[in-house]
């Protein structure tokens, strides 16, 4: 008697993904259609010679050294520009998580007099934190530019709000995740808040924490270049600048330079990973 082989269970959920896909192909296209997507443009004989022009100029990159001593001081300015920011960031989000966070509310463990208007009070913080981080950061900067004129500290205040915005969410999401039955005991024993944040709440998150941070701080620094470009200072804005004046060796050289600030960013912030987690 021959035996039979068993035939592979079908996947149930085969028909909900395959009319997922569909529907997101549907709504893909008319989205392309608004956007006038059409990379065939690419190749037109007029678009390639425009921009075999444009990359013509790129070469070769200048490198006089008065040049790129001022390239080496706007680098070292896009550095401090992202690091403040990112600063100012997080001792904005860190209190604003932990204030409307409830892992550390006393009625977790129980009755609490007036909990609801805690409740209520929060609600306006996390409309803050919203606020904050919907609008973009070049936005900020364009506003802070008027505000306190050209220059970095423009985009270190922009950094530090959308920043705290985006910092604020995530801490708070990741205070809540976290295992809270170490805050909660030392709540039951008596301790203060404070103490159950840093011996039952920050040493669970702690790694979570560190590692989004150094991750935010890499993004701060990429987009304090593109800051520059509406005047908030460091290698943007000496990118603007020089673009203005189609000097295509200058900007290549640039390119260079913020291609080996990022690997640099990279490497401290594995290395940050590494020691703080």
């Amino acid at each position: 008697m021959q035996v039979g082989v068993a035939a592979a269970p079908r996947d149930p959920a085969l028909p909900a993904r395959v009319a997922l896909v569909a529907v997101g192909l549907l709504l893909l296209w008319p989205a392309l259609e608004l956007t006038e997507f059409d990379p065939r443009k690419l190749f037109e004989p007029s678009s390639l010679q425009v921009m075999g022009r444009f990359l013509g100029t790129f070469f070769p990159p200048a490198l006089g050294q008065e040049f790129l001593g001022l390239v080496l001081r706007s680098a070292l300015e896009t550095l401090a520009l992202a690091t403040a920011g990112m600063a100012l960031a997080v001792g904005l989000a860190l209190p604003l998580a932990l204030a409307v966070s409830d892992s550390l509310s006393i009625s977790r463990i129980g009755p609490a007099p007036h909990a609801w208007l805690r409740r209520v009070l929060r609600a306006p913080l996390r409309f803050l934190l919203i606020v904050m981080r919907s609008i973009p950061e070049i936005v900020w900067a364009l506003l802070f530019v008027r505000a306190v004129g050209l220059g970095p500290a423009a985009g270190v205040l922009a950094i530090a709000i959308n920043y705290a915005g985006m910092l604020g969410k995530v801490y708070f999401e990741i205070f809540e995740a976290g295992d809270t039955r170490p805050a909660r005991a030392i709540l039951e024993t008596g301790g203060g808040r404070l103490h159950a944040f840093f011996y039952g709440v920050l040493p669970v998150a702690l790694p979570e924490l560190v590692s989004y941070s150094v991750y935010r701080w890499e993004c701060a620094i990429r987009a304090s270049v593109v800051m520059g470009f509406v005047g908030a200072g460091g290698l943007g804005q000496q990118m603007e600048l020089s673009m203005r004046m189609l000097e295509g060796g200058e900007v290549v050289t640039m390119l260079i330079v913020f291609f080996a600030l990022v690997l640099l960013a990279d490497a401290i912030s594995a290395l940050l990973r590494k020691v703080l987690t």
